[in-house]
């Protein structure tokens, strides 16, 4: 696991990879906590497409799987 896991935290898969995160968060507060826009992230969790005005009310669970597509720009 890469990242340590703290008082109160959960263990989810992002991308594949285990994560430690703090508990309790909604999936827009853990696009908020990794530093990612959630405006720029496609979401699915737990093999289910997350509908982006769900991401304020979806709470992030102990052995969620989460797939984060980011929108790339360029011309």
């Amino acid at each position: 696991m890469s990242d340590t896991l703290v008082a109160g935290g959960i263990t989810v898969r992002v991308n594949g990879d285990e994560r430690a995160i703090p508990a309790g968060l909604t999936v827009d507060r853990l696009l908020e906590h990794l530093s990612l826009n959630p405006r720029m992230v496609v979401v699915e969790r737990n093999c289910e497409i997350l509908r982006r005005e769900l991401l304020a009310e979806t709470i992030v669970h102990e052995g969620d799987s989460l797939e984060l597509v980011h929108f790339v720009g360029g011309g």
